[in-house]
């Protein structure tokens, strides 16, 4: 039998809230010109360029990671609707800990961790991948290179993302229906959470981490 036990909720804690907040989460801006804030529970992300935001603490499978995020577009100078996408069971191999990155998508190609981007390059993709630790090698299988329609971000209208690392089960959900899917013969087990975006605007509530005990 198994059952799911809440690690922590994060987002939806009010920025002046001493369990939850910013303090949660370290902030990697590409020349640094992101704007992060919560405001009344969610989470807002609006950046010329690339942003990560890390949950500071590490995680261990098999976990599942939920969340809602929303494409902002409202006239802003970033509102461009693009890049809803999150790192999980990230990890610096042979590394104990995450060194720090300057937001730049490029420096995260040595991580192994598992990655989804959707509305990826400006709404046209939405992609799966399992990082390998190699600078420049970012494998993508074919099945997991999505540009239906159907598969992008929507504009101004909440998403719920589920992501899971049930040790060789690794997963995608959108809105509660299967989008991606691994069986991982090698699966990390360990790592960090992350939700990225690049030129966009995204808003985030309802982050929950929730370990799968067996």
């Amino acid at each position: 039998m198994t059952r799911w036990a809440v690690l922590g909720l994060l987002a939806c804690a009010a920025a002046g809230d001493a369990r939850g907040g910013l303090a949660q989460w370290r902030v990697e801006a590409d020349k640094g010109s992101a704007h992060v804030s919560i405001r009344d529970g969610v989470l807002d992300v609006d950046s010329p360029d690339g942003v990560t935001l890390w949950y500071r603490q590490r995680l261990s499978g098999p976990v599942r990671i939920d969340y809602d995020v929303m494409a902002v577009s409202a006239g802003g100078a970033n509102d461009a609707v693009s890049d809803a996408n999150a790192f999980w069971m990230a990890r610096d191999p042979g590394k104990p800990t995450l060194r720090p990155r300057d937001g730049a998508f490029a420096s995260y190609d040595d991580l192994e961790t598992y990655y989804v981007g959707i509305g990826g390059n400006r709404n046209t993709t939405t992609r799966f991948r399992r990082y390998i630790g190699r600078p420049g090698n970012r494998p993508l299988r074919p099945e997991d290179d999505r540009q239906a329609p159907a598969d992008m971000l929507k504009p101004n209208v909440w998403m719920h993302v589920r992501l899971i690392a049930d040790g060789g089960r690794i997963a995608v959900e959108r809105d509660g229906k299967p989008l991606f899917a691994l069986t991982d013969a090698a699966p990390y087990t360990s790592g960090w959470f992350g939700v990225r975006t690049t030129k966009s605007h995204l808003r985030i509530r309802n982050v929950r981490i929730t370990a799968l005990e067996r």
